[in-house]
């Protein structure tokens, strides 16, 4: 229970640092929704490999390259994904408002494929 509560602490940060950097990217730097959402998770998926790797599951004996390809395959999975559904809630329920279905899609798709992807496949 404490490697997924840490989990959780982890995930909210670098979403943190995702919204930030959305919103920074969007506002300040004036780039599209789909740009800034996809950079955002970028940084945020960086943060996230790192407090993972030396916090979270404590993975520090295991060969970094090895880890960052895997986490790079279910990170860009995740990108795929959030970048999807944040494109297709936008779209299809006509918002202009991004950061609302940022936040739902991206918890949607944390806990059930971030979690369980890292713990059972990047930091084993």
């Amino acid at each position: 229970m404490a490697t997924f509560v840490k989990a959780q602490v982890s995930s909210l940060s670098a979403s943190i640092l995702d919204f930030l950097t959305t919103i920074v990217c969007k506002h300040v730097l004036n780039f599209g929704v789909i740009l800034g959402s996809g950079t955002g998770t970028t940084v945020g998926g960086i943060a996230n490999f790192l407090i993972g790797r030396n916090w979270v599951f404590d993975s520090k004996q295991g060969k970094i390259q090895n880890q960052a390809i895997k986490y790079f395959i279910v990170w860009f999975g995740n990108l795929v994904l959030t970048t999807s559904g944040v494109y297709l809630v936008t779209h299809y329920f006509q918002l202009s408002n991004y950061v609302l279905p940022k936040i739902l899609v991206s918890g949607v798709i944390g806990v059930p494929y971030n979690y369980l992807m890292q713990k059972k496949f990047v930091f084993i």
